[in-house]
């Protein structure tokens, strides 16, 4: 899932907010925001679906399936 990461990271960066601020957000420590960004770890599918939410693009955007938000 490496676009995964990327495009977190961007979606964060575009809103403005830091890894504690999105970690504090969707309920997760900011070390799991940092790992996921890193790819170390993925999130959980009910993880993706609170950050599809919070970012308000697609569970298929985020993961890198398509590029339609």
């Amino acid at each position: 899932m490496t676009r995964f990461r990327e495009r977190l990271k961007e979606l964060r960066i575009e809103k403005n907010v830091t890894q504690q601020e999105l970690g504090n957000i969707i309920s997760m420590s900011k070390m799991a925001i940092s790992h996921w960004e890193k790819g170390h770890s993925e999130p959980s599918i009910s993880q993706l679906i609170s950050l599809a939410t919070y970012f308000d693009v697609s569970v298929d955007y985020l993961v890198g399936k398509t590029d339609i938000v």
